[in-house]
């Protein structure tokens, strides 16, 4: 079996930035040939499509490639998707019927908080005792410590109901245990997790974050938790170690896992993680619904405090669980988890009837930093992560670091870096070097580039597979003086071959984004993780590069690319 984490993404994502096919059918009439509107329309789509390839062939046509010396051919974007799996529709009060609504439920909110103090008191102390005689965490827990569980289950119930929960409508049943050790479920809310733990008790995979929320961290202990930092790799080789080690054994609960990592507004489905499917276990697919009108109860783009305000001042608040059938690996020795998870995938696409994505948790970091920094069209920044990370190797931290640079750029209200600014916050000057960098970003020739383009485009220079022996050799031309260190003199002496007039204060500017220790002088690993930060500006190199021959450079370096 491939050896996959808890986190890669499906190899094989139902991307929304597949090109699709629109073909227009204009039916004749049966009395006679095609009317000259229809004609006209059939002539317009051809025209369109052939001005569309023209685009094209003169973008490679008119342009330099700058980092032709990499290897490095011209590049497709995808198009911005519509799709926004995090939106909540109602994040405004909209309408009299709300107000009025919110205005008779106030002092019923203010009862239903009170429960949903007393209930998670409750569950506290219970839980509390419960864990007062489990000395040994890496053993199921004791019979009587689940049974004192009960309390803290009820409790969990009656929280459900101080939200507005008053009945949840169930369809299907649970498999059991030996029959299906792992459920998994889609995510809308911080509902389920308290749904689940009430219905099942199940031992449940979480971020470490959550162990030092106040009360929560304390009962989810209790469920014999499975602890995961999704950004270290050692963390989720060890998850996995455990939801194998856990999911064999009867004695431990049923596991239940979250396969798409976050909360969705439940319209769409995006990529799964692979955590849940790698054990090649039975597994109990789940799909939770929230039938509103007036309420979206989906926890995307909100803060909790909204949301739960929201939930105590309704009436009622909808929500419907199907158990779907137990999906069961192919075959065991044979099935890889990619494809494992991907049918169960499709399973509750289907049930939920909804589309699929290539989302991910990164989009929702991207979305979050979109927004903080004020940014009028904050979804606008997500570029469906799972795909990125598969084709073009970046990782969700990564993409992280190229929207700081790209937000340093000054976007404009729909998100687009026009060129002066561009060249402004690579502390670059207006040149034909800098004017074709752009040009190789800007696949589109709107004068403008978008962030998913300055992402693709810095992505597939830094992928090129001369890339690692190019920025190694640019350090050693700029330090021709055999030291391990370049100075400020030596960089602007090479980069001066790229751009022959710049002043002393235009080169220190480009030193100090070189130099982050501010130390006057550029240690090595610097200038090589100031390139990998800035792939973009090893062009700057590419005069004194050209001159080498990489190739062979590269073949007495056999370190791998990256």
């Amino acid at each position: 079996m491939a050896d996959h984490n808890l986190t890669s993404p499906l190899l094989l994502p139902r991307s929304s930035d597949h090109p699709h096919v629109v073909v227009d059918v204009d039916v004749e009439d049966d009395d006679g040939p095609p009317t000259q509107e229809q004609s006209s329309n059939v002539i317009n789509h051809n025209n369109h499509n052939q001005n569309y390839i023209h685009r094209k062939e003169d973008r490679h046509l008119d342009s330099t490639n700058p980092f032709a010396f990499l290897g490095s051919d011209w590049f497709e974007v995808p198009g911005l998707t519509t799709a926004d799996p995090f939106r909540n529709d109602t994040l405004k009060i909209g309408g009299g019927y709300e107000w009025v609504k919110i205005l008779i439920c106030l002092p019923i909110a203010l009862v239903r908080l009170v429960l949903f103090g007393v209930c998670l008191s409750v569950g506290y102390i219970a839980t509390k005792l419960a864990l007062l005689g489990w000395k040994d965490k890496q053993s199921p827990m004791p019979k009587w410590s689940s049974r004192v569980m009960w309390v803290t289950r009820f409790s969990a119930r009656c929280i459900l109901f101080s939200f507005g929960y008053h009945w949840i409508k169930r369809k299907g049943k649970p498999a059991p245990r030996e029959t299906a050790p792992i459920v998994v479920s889609n995510h809308v809310s911080y509902i389920e997790p308290i749904f689940y733990f009430y219905e099942l008790f199940p031992t449940i995979v979480a971020s470490e974050s959550h162990d030092s929320i106040p009360f929560v961290g304390t009962i989810i202990r209790a469920m014999q938790v499975i602890y995961v930092n999704r950004f270290s790799p050692s963390s989720r080789k060890n998850a996995v170690s455990e939801i194998k080690r856990k999911a064999s054994c009867d004695r431990f609960p049923r596991l239940l896992l979250f396969p798409e990592g976050t909360t969705t507004n439940g319209r769409f489905l995006i990529s799964f993680q692979l955590g849940a499917f790698i054990p090649n276990y039975p597994i109990q697919p789940v799909v939770v619904r929230y039938p509103h009108v007036h309420f979206d109860q989906s926890w995307g783009h909100i803060s909790l405090a909204r949301l739960m305000f929201r939930m105590f001042t309704q009436f009622h608040n909808f929500m419907e669980v199907e158990y779907l059938p137990v999906v069961s690996p192919v075959d065991q020795e044979k099935e890889s988890a990619v494809c494992f998870a991907e049918r169960t995938s499709h399973v509750i696409a289907s049930a939920l009837n909804v589309v699929q994505t290539s989302h991910s948790y990164g989009d929702l970091m991207l979305l979050t930093k979109a927004a903080e920094a004020k940014q009028r069209k904050p979804s606008a920044y997500m570029v469906e992560m799972a795909s990125v990370e598969s084709l073009h190797h970046v990782s969700s931290l990564e993409a992280l670091d190229f929207l700081d640079k790209f937000l340093s750029m000054n976007p404009d209200s729909s998100g687009r870096v026009k060129y002066h600014d561009f060249v402004k916050a690579l502390r670059l000057k207006d040149c034909t070097l800098c004017e074709e960098i752009f040009a190789y970003i800007d696949v589109e020739k709107s004068g403008a580039i978008t962030f998913k383009q300055f992402l693709f485009g810095s992505a597939n220079v830094m992928n090129q597979p001369l890339f690692r022996q190019a920025c190694e050799l640019a350090f050693a031309k700029c330090a021709a003086g055999g030291n391990d260190y370049v100075s400020d003199q030596e960089l602007g002496a090479t980069i001066r071959y790229a751009i022959p007039d710049l002043n002393e204060d235009e080169v220190h500017w480009i030193f100090n984004l070189f130099n982050t220790c501010n130390n006057r002088k550029i240690s090595k690993d610097e200038f090589l993780t100031s390139l990998r930060e800035n792939p973009l500006l090893i062009a700057l190199f590419s005069p004194c590069l050209m001159r080498e021959d990489l190739s062979e450079e590269g073949d007495r370096m056999p370190e791998e690319i990256g």
